[in-house]
């Protein structure tokens, strides 16, 4: 939701994001199919997971199964895009949740490499936690998540069953 009240929601399997308002009436929509097996440009989603909007009206949407973020304007006009496939800083397998923080910076749930990231709205890789496991700090395919505004991260942690708390700063 963002600061106006418009509500922004990943149409995972439509390949989209839809735009409505605080009342659900339905503004606009972007966002097309495009993967390794169709032209895979700017804009275009293969199952998009998460979305999130910043205090700027910037929307970041992790394009899941395309192993990247794209940021976008509030109207649907594609700004950057980062991330690769892979498991080094900065490259994303199945990124799902995503949010950000009130200092900006851009939190990335990777789902499938089990690991938080972090990255500036730019999308400069700042830092990363998380292996896979059961224990404390580690995770098995984290999901979803939140940062609140003391700055305390809560992940889905999906197949652990459990919300981690953790507390991220300087």
């Amino acid at each position: 939701v963002a600061s106006d009240g418009s509500v922004y929601v990943a149409d995972t399997a439509n390949h989209r994001i839809q735009k409505f308002t605080s009342a659900g009436a339905f503004i606009s929509q972007w966002g097309t199919e495009g993967n390794g097996s169709f032209r895979r440009g700017d804009g275009q989603f293969d199952e998009p997971g998460g979305i999130a909007v910043a205090s700027d009206g910037s929307v970041y949407v992790a394009a899941t199964a395309n192993h990247r973020i794209q940021r976008f304007t509030s109207d649907g006009v594609f700004v950057s895009k980062w991330g690769t496939s892979g498991t080094g800083d900065g490259q994303f397998h199945y990124p799902h949740g995503i949010r950000v923080a009130t200092d900006g910076n851009v939190y990335v749930a990777d789902t499938m490499n089990h690991r938080i990231q972090i990255f500036t709205s730019e999308g400069v890789f700042v830092t990363k936690w998380g292996t896979q496991g059961t224990g404390d700090g580690q995770f098995d395919h984290p999901e979803g998540l939140a940062v609140s505004s003391d700055g305390s991260v809560y992940v889905a942690d999906m197949n652990n069953h459990r919300i981690q708390k953790f507390s991220v700063g300087p």
